[in-house]
């Protein structure tokens, strides 16, 4: 136990740098565990952040449910880019070559920045159009809208939240993305009652005030994060000749970024019409399964953790000609993360009444709630391995694969399915998760075979 206590303070510490030597096991124990912890903190902050939100009323949640919808957009954007920003950087890690990282590192942000700039307007002139399409009530309009403009107007910060995380995890800094991640999100957590529900001397600003707090605490992280990167205190050190737009750089980026953003863009926009197809049967269960939705985010994004271990893992044993020591990698990273989904599931079939229960004790929202968790668990054991090889694909700079295979599971399996079994055969709540937990299956068999046959070895970045 003494060992394991010291292993997971030198992983928190970030005391191992080198990722393509020695032992598979303690490599991703060494850079999954900051991972992990970065996300149980993301997925720690949505819980109390809907929490707090559920405190207002059932509108309020509908409202971020239904904006959340349209903000996965943004993280789809910012994961693209983060993505073959990682893929690069790693390969250069890889290659004994940082100053080529950091090249790339600057290339990369400079993207971000002015794919951010065009969300932001049309985010702050459009935020009530965006709700109505989404099939908001006239009530979640009302109270919504100005929590919409706000998140998209200020999208900058969840873009480099994402982008500069992605930069430290493609280095093997995976300790700094996890010290971003937190100071980011306890800043967040801090600022969420204080602002909405108005303590002390500070305004009661209901919704908009969740709106605030998530746009000051991730600014926050940010801030960090260019310190860290501006000050030599990470593998990658920005500098003023690294301050130039290269256009081979960046096309290069570009390639694997398009399809990376693509990829996620076909996810996001798959639950956009989920969500528009449960908007249908009205604002309980639009809340209660954004609630259920919101404690599965807390266990899937744990095992994104494990997922973006193996990435970095493939990108930087690519880069160091061994390609048979990252394959080996994925395929330890997914029986690690089936073995831990397995058990979640377990326990989120067992205790789904209690857990919606913390929430939400209106009746229609509960049983909404419960139904969509108890679903979606049941494929749990098809996502863990189907995660962590996309990731893979993805750190290998293979992102058209992954893209590919989502257009298939997502746009011709997962939403006509779901349209079909909710509205067609009348399932109603239980068709689209159902459409999920399908949809995710088809998508671990394909990658799965995909990767044995090892094309991905072959990716130039």
């Amino acid at each position: 136990m003494a060992k394991i206590g010291s292993l997971i303070w030198e992983a928190i510490q970030g005391k191992e740098k080198n990722f393509t030597t020695g032992s598979i096991n303690r490599a991703l124990l060494m850079l999954s565990i900051p991972m992990i912890l970065e996300m149980v903190m993301e997925s720690l902050f949505a819980v109390v952040d809907v929490f707090f939100v559920s405190r207002i009323g059932t509108d309020a949640v509908a409202t971020v449910g239904l904006t959340e919808s349209v903000i996965t957009l943004v993280y789809a954007i910012a994961i693209g880019i983060s993505m073959g920003a990682t893929a690069m950087v790693s390969r250069r890690i890889g290659e004994k070559n940082p100053e080529a990282a950091a090249v790339a590192a600057v290339q990369a942000i400079v993207l971000a920045g002015i794919v951010s700039f065009g969300i932001s307007i049309l985010g702050i002139i459009y935020a009530s159009d965006i709700l109505r399409l989404m099939g908001a009530s006239p009530e979640v309009l009302a109270t919504g809208t100005s929590y919409t403009r706000i998140l998209l107007g200020s999208n900058i910060v969840i873009t480099l939240l994402f982008l500069l995380n992605g930069i430290f995890r493609g280095s093997g800094d995976a300790y700094l993305a996890m010290h971003a991640l937190w100071i980011a999100n306890i800043c967040n957590m801090i600022l969420d009652p204080l602002l909405i529900m108005g303590i002390g001397p500070f305004p009661e600003l209901g919704l908009q005030g969740a709106a605030i707090a998530t746009m000051i605490g991730r600014g926050i992280g940010v801030s960090y994060q260019l310190y860290i990167l501006l000050t030599g205190k990470s593998i990658i050190h920005l500098k003023l000749r690294h301050l130039k737009i290269s256009p081979v750089i960046i096309k290069r980026l570009a390639k694997v970024s398009v399809s990376g953003a693509w990829q996620y863009m076909i996810t996001s926009t798959s639950w956009i019409f989920l969500m528009r197809i449960i908007a249908e049967f009205g604002s309980q269960a639009v809340a209660g399964y954004t609630i259920a939705i919101r404690l599965i985010i807390f266990t899937i994004l744990p095992s994104w953790g494990l997922s973006n271990a193996a990435a970095t893992l493939v990108g930087q044993n690519l880069g160091a000609k061994q390609p048979e020591r990252a394959e080996k990698s994925v395929w330890k990273a997914g029986f690690y993360n089936a073995l831990f989904l397995v058990g979640v599931s377990i326990i989120f079939i067992i205790f789904a009444r209690h857990l919606i229960g913390l929430f939400s004790t209106e009746p229609e929202v509960l049983e909404s709630g419960i139904l969509s968790l108890r679903i979606i668990c049941v494929g749990y054991v098809f996502f863990s391995y189907g995660m962590v090889i996309s990731q893979s694909f993805n750190g290998a700079g293979d992102t058209f694969t992954p893209m590919v295979v989502n257009i298939i599971c997502f746009w011709f399996i997962q939403i006509p399915l779901g349209y079909i079994l909710a509205l067609s055969f009348e399932w109603g709540l239980a068709g689209v998760c159902w459409a999920i937990v399908i949809s995710e299956s088809f998508l671990a068999a394909i990658v799965i075979v995909l990767f044995r046959r090892g094309r991905w070895k072959k990716v130039m970045i």
